[in-house]
């Protein structure tokens, strides 16, 4: 029988509305955030050429890092408080519940490649900075430079703007007036108000994406270069399993997508599978999972992708694209 196929994307901005988006099809099935279709087209067809879920999860999100998607995945973007752009990925497969991932990994261009070896070649779950690089050259990966000219050429206007924004709070000098480095007062005064965001969302581009193979085996992944100007060392949601991506083949797969810091204290990927579980439809699940982020963060920027074994998906937001065609 010949397949029919199905590829998803979100279009950014991720705005969170009312609107759910809903849709239900055939396997197998391709979702990612953001409108990355190379990335999308690159999972699909390795699919068609009779590859694995983590096959396809693993080769889309390459493609991006590859493209430098929306400079926000791969080489060249969001450089730290240094300069330095580092990546984070994560690659789980729902059919043994393995997982690889990466953290602040320096001066490797594959990170989603790095996980997947972390997931086929060791016992652990995460391996972060320079020991990550360690390892992915062990693997075989080349260590080279991560910046570009339009990398150093946006922390130098970072610089001259007095380092602004930035994510120090409770510091002197103040750090929303003057760069580092920065000290805690000898006597601070606590602060115990609700985080406050700065209200600079852009470079939250995270691609996340979610496989359900034609016999129903799931794989999601994500990969990121993170926050433009974060603090070196911060790793964000996308490599925790759970925050960034989740998938298990008795349920279906989430991905998440957004500011990682808030993200990860909620474990929206693993939440948003849990209530698919419980018999939300993938729609419903993943307006839930944001409806609780909201809660607490009233202006939280980002969202969830969800889909469940049997081809139905959703989104908590309006905009989407579908595509389907027989092979």
């Amino acid at each position: 029988m010949a397949w029919k196929w199905r590829f998803l994307l979100l279009l950014g901005p991720l705005l969170l509305g009312p609107g759910l988006a809903r849709r239900c099809g055939p396997l197998p099935l391709v979702l990612n955030t953001w409108p990355f279709q190379n990335a999308t087209e690159a999972a699909w067809e390795t699919l068609v050429a009779g590859g694995s879920a983590l096959d396809a999860v693993e080769s889309g999100c390459a493609a991006c890092e590859r493209e430098q998607c929306d400079n926000t995945v791969g080489f060249g973007g969001s450089p730290d408080e240094s300069g330095e752009t580092t990546l984070d990925a994560m690659i789980m497969d729902g059919t043994t519940m393995n997982v690889g991932a990466v953290g602040a990994l320096r001066r490797i261009k594959n990170a989603i490649g790095v996980a997947r070896k972390v997931l086929e070649h060791t016992a652990h779950t995460l391996l972060v900075g320079d020991s990550a690089t360690k390892f992915a050259k062990s693997m075989g990966f080349i260590s080279e430079d991560l910046s570009t000219n339009a990398s150093r050429a946006l922390h130098a206007d970072w610089l001259a703007q007095n380092c602004q924004p930035n994510y120090w709070r409770n510091v002197i000098p103040d750090a929303s007036k003057y760069c580092g480095p920065y000290k805690p007062p000898s006597i601070l005064k606590q602060d115990r108000s609700t985080y406050r965001e700065t209200g600079n969302n852009y470079g939250h581009d995270t691609i996340g994406m979610v496989v359900i193979h034609k016999m129903g085996y799931t794989a999601a992944g994500t990969s990121t270069n993170g926050l433009k100007f974060k603090i070196p060392g911060r790793v964000g949601d996308s490599p925790i399993p759970g925050a960034g991506a989740y998938a298990e083949d008795a349920v279906g797969a989430a991905a998440a997508t957004g500011n990682g810091d808030i993200m990860m204290r909620f474990l929206p990927s693993y939440q948003a599978v849990e209530y698919m579980r419980g018999g939300e439809d993938p729609a419903v699940a993943c307006q839930k999972v944001v409806s609780r982020i909201r809660k607490y963060f009233p202006n939280f920027f980002g969202a969830v992708i969800c889909a469940n074994v049997t081809g139905s998906y959703g989104i908590p937001r309006r905009d989407c694209r579908f595509g389907s065609r027989p092979q």
